[in-house]
């Protein structure tokens, strides 16, 4: 009896990580550039082996799950927003950096301008060129009312990444594209982080192509996501009701092998 318990428990186990993947998706399911995740199973014989008394690594892991990222391209979404840029080439990212120099890749090309000129990420990440971030000319920012002001500046950008204020080039996006997307390590819902496997390269101009005014979207099928999340929802109570009954028959087992 204890080792169907623990057969349900292991069971409940991938459907728990299951629900909290795409609960998130679905969450996800508006944020520009997000890319889903999927579970799978992992570590099942060394799980057999422990049902025979044979000593295995399942007890000393984590749930036995893994999951991977899809990085399958969202649609494009037309917005008109000069600082919304969509790359279209499935493996490439925009690069970003923080205060503290780090880098990080990501998808979702929907930025804005600071005060001081430079162009962001919602999360206050820095969009990098070529030269290192941009910071447009700060002889044009008074307030930010006159970055508002679509006639104080135009901004370009080109198919090739090259940008453009008020007609004057101030440098080139660095795009880079990744042939190992798996060896890519997710840090938040839509920025991601090299690894030392990872085998990436910084695209030629000629070989970068963006569409300005457009955002690549989630590419999260909600319907689909909510279909999943009621059968795994289903496959959970299954094992919560083995483990009911399991537990109650043991308890009346115990209750009958009782000397008085």
């Amino acid at each position: 009896m204890i080792k169907e318990i623990y057969t349900a428990a292991m069971g409940m186990l991938p459907q728990q990580t299951k629900l909290e993947v795409t609960a998130n998706n679905i969450a996800n399911a508006s944020t520009p550039g997000f890319k889903r995740e999927s579970v799978f199973e992992r570590n099942l014989i060394d799980a057999r082996a422990n049902f025979y008394n044979v000593q295995g690594d399942v007890e000393q892991n984590d749930p036995p799950v893994g999951s991977y990222t899809d990085f399958s391209q969202g649609s494009f979404i037309k917005t008109d927003n000069p600082l919304d840029i969509a790359i279209d080439n499935k493996n490439g990212f925009f690069v970003l950096q923080d205060e503290q120099g780090n880098e990080y890749l990501t998808k979702s090309g929907k930025f804005q301008i600071t005060n001081e000129g430079l162009i962001v990420t919602s999360d206050y990440k820095m969009l990098k060129g070529v030269n290192g971030p941009f910071n447009l000319n700060n002889a044009l920012i008074n307030s930010r009312e006159e970055y508002e002001e679509s006639k104080k500046i135009n901004l370009i950008i080109t198919q090739n990444g090259e940008i453009q204020l008020n007609q004057t080039p101030i440098g080139n996006l660095r795009i880079v594209e990744v042939n190992n997307l798996q060896s890519l390590q997710r840090v938040s819902n839509s920025c991601f982080v090299t690894t030392d496997g990872t085998d990436f390269r910084d695209l030629e101009k000629e070989e970068i192509s963006l569409k300005q005014g457009w955002i690549e979207g989630s590419n999260v099928n909600i319907i689909k996501e909510m279909v999943e999340m009621i059968e795994v929802q289903r496959m959970f109570e299954l094992g919560s009701k083995v483990i009911h009954a399991n537990n109650e028959t043991l308890e009346i087992s115990l209750r009958m092998s009782k000397f008085y």
